[in-house]
């Protein structure tokens, strides 16, 4: 019975080769993005599944609430770091835990091995990272490896680039002025970690470097720091929460300001999950991250293009039925069943959408490499290479949309008695005016508008983003990164090329979504509120542009960060302390105090007001900020304002002179505007799937609206040549033939523009304060664009009808 059914299907399919092609090919089309969408879920969902107790796995996070009277909501901010004393104090107190590993971020230093340099980059880790984690040692022993000061395990990699064929085990490499010991080599990091690093460092080595630091293991200090718990197979989860609980209600206690929460979060939902902030200059999370929200709307803009194409399906299939109901009745006839004619039509889907997935398979591998490449964010993120697993997922998709395509004409087919064999299908409601075949194409027809209309929202909208006014000027500042470098030997190398016109240094980059910040109180003491922060120095202003409302510049030079007593702020600030009433030239002399995670409260005054300017990104509000004076202490980036005819040559120039200073580390450097067009990127990433989907639906409808004109036009090719005869020119051809079908895009227009502006301007936008309202012109151009493809569609069709010769046509009548 099974052969009967693809034999007959595999017949029929090559007896209507316009229906199976288009049929085929749209659903190649939409089951590539399918196919696309599989791996790329498939691979964000196989991070960390290396690990043996992967399950068992929880990092401790901190949901932080700030004390103050603007804000009481408990929610709080949560960040993805903790403080080492947390860690510590879990292991110390809370019962029902098998064992406690702490991380911390900051390791990068230069590996010396005789006179040659290496840059590295890992984790301060204590032994316990082995117990927990699924990490192979190559040599070594794992129990001890992190357990002495100055200890380092390396990568497998990591050891032969320092020493090459040799056992690195044993031996001793520099970094700075102290000895580390090689105690173990380790496999390399899988890629689908979101741990990744080139080499661990015994913790104990980071406190010994800051057995002087009274901060480094303060209960609010979480920059860069994470702790994971391993749980036994029997774990009471609200038992260890409650626990957590009472650690931190303790410790709170101590300071009145800032009150954290802890909070355990599964290592399976670290990269596909909830997204964190970043902890003064500290990492957000590491590794890749992706939220669940984002999948779904991929996997939903996937979906749409998938059911354009079974539309088609549906459509053609339906279209055709006049072919096929004497099939149906003589099957009947002779003894069929309603489940027997389904069947046949459901195997018939089935093969097309197999065919589908052979063709789909090429399309995929085309454009594997073309998704890897939209943004280097995702070649770190996915590999989408073939997995059996992944091979699997795609036989069952195919089958899936298979049946899907075919679940309507199979079930109609199914109730067609053999009497009413010579029925019209187009007989058949939905509504009350309306067909089942008009019905789907008003359908597949306002999907594509939405996406066409998104598409050309989003890009005006990402456009705007990029040209937005943030209250400074970013134009030919070049950004250079010294990497632990002091700045003044390259300052002074800047400065004596004439197409430098100018050169500042800062903490870090704003705008582009970096963020450092600190405590501030007022007069109200029990009133504290975190403000963004940049250290930077006296010529960082002008080059930027900041327009003072009040006040000057930096009156002094601090050497220290403890030493650093001036602010410059900007309007908001005043506003959320309500300083002399909002007034600038009357808050000039006002004392506030300010602390951070790594220092202690002092008090220092604000020398300057300058006006609101963007700290984050364009889609925050405009937030509290402040600038403290850049010292030797901080971290220094380096913006050099360039006139120059040739940007890319005087930056070649500018790499030149880095190497003088620095032969290790690559130039590290990037020009404002662009880490602004970095930092927007997922935007642009996201318009261009939408835009890439929408030349899928938009094609795969087209296909669709040609199968239909074509065999409407084939149905009417009788009455086309009597109203030849009778006089009709080719334009009343034409419209007698496009009004059903241009009566179904109104109704989609109507639909679909409504929507999409609603969509953008209720929901979308909403996240975006400071966006551009929806223009007419946007929504309208993919009506036109369908219109157009609509007209040649019919038109080309009709013209070939209009050529046909009556006498050919009607001699038969």
């Amino acid at each position: 019975m099974i052969g009967s059914y693809l034999k007959t299907s595999r017949r029929n399919l090559l007896h209507n080769k316009l229906f199976s092609s288009i049929n085929v090919i749209g659903l190649a089309i939409s089951m590539s993005v399918g196919l696309l969408l599989i791996a790329f879920v498939l691979d964000m969902h196989s991070y960390d599944k290396f690990h043996k107790n992967g399950e068992r796995i929880y990092r401790i996070t901190n949901v932080v609430t700030e004390n103050s009277k603007q804000s009481r909501s408990q929610s709080g901010s949560k960040f993805a770091t903790t403080s080492i004393k947390t860690g510590k104090l879990i292991r110390q107190k809370v019962t029902g835990i098998e064992d406690v590993a702490i991380l911390r971020t900051d390791f990068s230093q230069d590996a010396k091995i005789g006179d040659t340099s290496f840059p590295i980059k890992g984790f301060w880790a204590d032994p316990s990272l082995f117990k927990i984690f699924t990490f192979p040692m190559l040599a070594g022993n794992p129990e001890t490896a992190l357990k002495a000061p100055y200890s380092i395990v390396l990568t497998e990699t990591t050891a032969k680039k320092l020493f090459g064929r040799e056992d690195a085990l044993g031996k001793v490499i520099r970094f700075d002025t102290l000895d580390y010991q090689v105690t173990g080599v380790m496999q390399d990091v899988p890629f689908f970690s979101h741990l990744t690093f080139e080499a661990l460092v015994s913790l104990s080595t980071a406190e010994q470097l800051n057995r002087n630091n009274d901060d480094f293991e303060k209960w609010t200090n979480m920059s860069s720091n994470f702790v994971y718990v391993l749980l036994p197979e029997t774990a009471d989860i609200a038992s260890i929460q409650s626990q957590l609980g009472a650690i931190a209600r303790e410790e709170n206690r101590v300071d009145e300001t800032t009150k954290i929460r802890l909070e355990l979060l599964p290592l399976s939902t670290i990269v596909v999950g909830e997204n964190f902030r970043a902890s003064e200059g500290g990492p957000g999370s590491v590794g890749p991250h992706m939220s669940p929200v984002v999948l779904w709307i991929l996997g939903g803009l996937a979906l749409i293009v998938i059911l354009s194409a079974c539309f088609n399906y549906t459509n053609l299939s339906m279209a055709r039925a006049m072919r096929r109901f004497k099939e149906v009745g003589i099957r009947k006839a002779i003894g069929a069943g309603k489940s027997q004619v389904w069947q046949q039509f459901l195997a018939e889907a089935i093969m097309i959408s197999l065919t589908a997935l052979f063709l789909s398979f090429f399309l995929f591998l085309l454009l594997r490499p073309m998704v890897i490449h939209l943004a280097p964010e995702m070649q770190r993120t996915v590999k989408l290479e073939l997995t059996p697993v992944m091979v699997l997922t795609f036989l069952l998709f195919s089958v899936t949309v298979g049946g899907v395509a075919g679940l309507l004409p199979a079930l109609f087919f199914s109730k067609v008695s053999a009497i009413s064999a010579l029925r019209n299908v187009s007989t058949v409601k939905v509504f009350k005016h309306l067909t089942l075949r008009r019905a789907l194409v008003v359908v597949q027809y306002t999907l594509t508008l939405i996406f066409i209309t998104t598409t050309a929202i989003g890009y005006v909208q990402y456009k705007n983003i990029l040209a937005f006014d943030l209250g400074f000027n970013t134009e030919n500042i070049l950004n250079i990164d010294m990497q632990g470098n002091k700045p003044d030997a390259f300052l002074k190398e800047l400065s004596e090329m004439p197409d430098v016109k100018g050169v500042s240094r800062s903490l870090i980059v704003t705008s582009v979504g970096n963020a450092w910040g600190g405590f501030i109180k007022y007069k109200d003491s029990r009133d504290s509120a975190l403000v963004m922060t940049n250290h930077v120095d006296e010529n960082y202003l002008s080059l930027h542009e900041h327009k003072l409302l009040a006040g000057g510049n930096f009156r002094t030079r601090p050497t220290t960060a403890s030493a650093s007593t001036e602010l410059i702020v900007n309007q908001q600030f005043l506003k959320r302390f309500n300083i002399a009433g909002g007034d600038p030239q009357k808050a000039i002399g006002a004392v506030v105090s300010f602390s951070s995670f790594r220092v202690k409260e002092r008090k220092m005054t604000l020398v300057g007001v300058m006006k609101d300017f963007h700290y984050g990104k364009v889609d925050n509000l405009i937030q509290p900020t402040a600038f403290l004076a850049w010292t030797p202490e901080d971290r220094a980036v380096l913006n050099a304002k360039i006139q120059s005819a040739d940007l890319l040559s005087t930056r070649a120039r500018i790499e030149s002179a880095w190497k003088k200073i620095d032969r290790i580390h690559p130039f590290k450097a990037e020009f404002f505007d662009e880490s602004i067009e970095e930092a927007y990127s997922e935007f642009s990433i996201l318009i261009k799937i939408i835009g890439f989907l929408s030349i899928l639906a938009i094609s795969i409808a087209s296909m669709g609206l040609f199968g239909m004109v074509a065999y409407t036009t084939e149905t009417r090719l009788k009455e086309i040549s009597i109203r030849k005869v009778m006089g009709a020119s080719s334009g009343n051809l034409i419209y007698l033939l496009s009004r059903g079908f241009l009566v179904q895009l109104s109704i989609s227009a109507l639909i679909a523009l409504p929507i999409t502006y609603l969509f953008f301007e209720n929901w979308v936008l909403t996240n975006f304060p400071y966006h551009t309202p929806v223009r007419i012109v946007e929504l309208f151009v993919g009506l036109l664009v369908v219109l157009l493809i609509a007209f040649l569609m019919i038109g080309s069709q009709t013209m070939k009808a209009a050529r046909s010769n009556p006498a050919e046509v009607l001699k038969s009548e």
